[in-house]
């Protein structure tokens, strides 16, 4: 399976629902991702990506503090290991994607955490960080004291293409055709899904609560909280969890999103990587 071929195949899988010009706009909507599951061996993970372990880091590269406070690693993504599939979202050489967050939840945290996040939020830059470190240079690396530390767990990463979710602001203004009607219109994501039928079974199926790039999913009816000001569609979603036996954001539906402005992306400058959560 490659992009090219699946994505040729997702089309027509579409027209025969939704017909030519209405499946054309919607698959323009669809971005390549990586549905992430507990690999069974070690032939079936994607690289060095994983859910907890030690952070993968350069040398001299500094521990991302919130306050002073040291952040705690929760995945790593191995990005030269899944970027042949992304259709060049990402520069080449990006290497290990470090993803951390502050720690508030488990039965590690340490309880100054939470003052933290009450001063900023968990949507706040201060209390997340995504730092890349160059494959050939980067060495597992033990975390400060007060981090919390989780258990490994490897990562298989299923390729494919995901959708917006019903919430998403990709919809915004999205062309239903001139047939539609006036609830298709102010709700374009549920007129075309209600169409999709076997969606399932579709080429390139992505459905998973843990996900690499590709695009988020909201199950308590949110949408990415971008900084105020800034248009979401302009961001590029990176990693979706739903959360974990030993780790989760708390609050109801929990599921932790980290997002980066596409343009930022492209060049590799992950300091711009902001925290996005599905949280209430």
């Amino acid at each position: 399976m490659d992009p090219e071929s699946t994505l040729s195949a997702l089309r027509d899988f579409c027209a025969e629902r939704l017909g030519p010009e209405l499946a054309a706009r919607y698959v323009d909507l669809a971005r390549p991702g990586f549905a992430l599951t507990e690999a069974e061996n070690p032939g079936e993970a994607a690289g060095h990506s994983r859910f907890g372990g030690r952070a993968m880091l350069e040398p001299g590269t500094p521990w991302p503090t919130c306050d002073g406070f040291p952040l705690s690693l929760i995945a790593v993504l191995d990005a030269d290991t899944l970027s042949p599939w992304l259709g060049g979202v990402l520069p080449a050489g990006t290497g290990l994607l470090n993803f951390f967050f502050l720690d508030t939840e488990s039965e590690q945290h340490d309880p100054v955490s939470y003052d933290l996040m009450q001063k900023y939020s968990h949507y706040g830059a201060e209390v997340s960080c995504v730092i890349p470190a160059r494959f050939a240079h980067a060495v597992e690396t033990d975390p400060p004291a007060r981090s919390s530390v989780f258990e490994p767990i490897p990562w298989a990463a299923k390729p494919g293409f995901a959708f917006p979710d019903t919430w998403d602001p990709a919809w915004n203004g999205f062309d239903v055709g001139p047939d539609a009607d006036d609830m298709a219109r102010a709700m374009p994501g549920n007129h075309v899904e209600n169409q999709l039928t076997e969606w399932s079974e579709r080429p390139g199926a992505v459905d998973s609560e843990d996900m690499a790039f590709g695009r988020p999913q909201f199950p308590t009816g949110s949408s990415p909280m971008v900084p105020f000001g800034k248009d979401p569609n302009r961001y590029h979603h990176l990693l979706q969890l739903s959360g974990h036996e030993e780790w989760s954001i708390g609050g109801d539906g929990g599921w932790m999103h980290w997002a980066i402005p596409t343009d930022a992306l492209r060049i590799g400058d992950f300091g711009q990587a902001v925290p996005t959560p599905d949280i209430w």
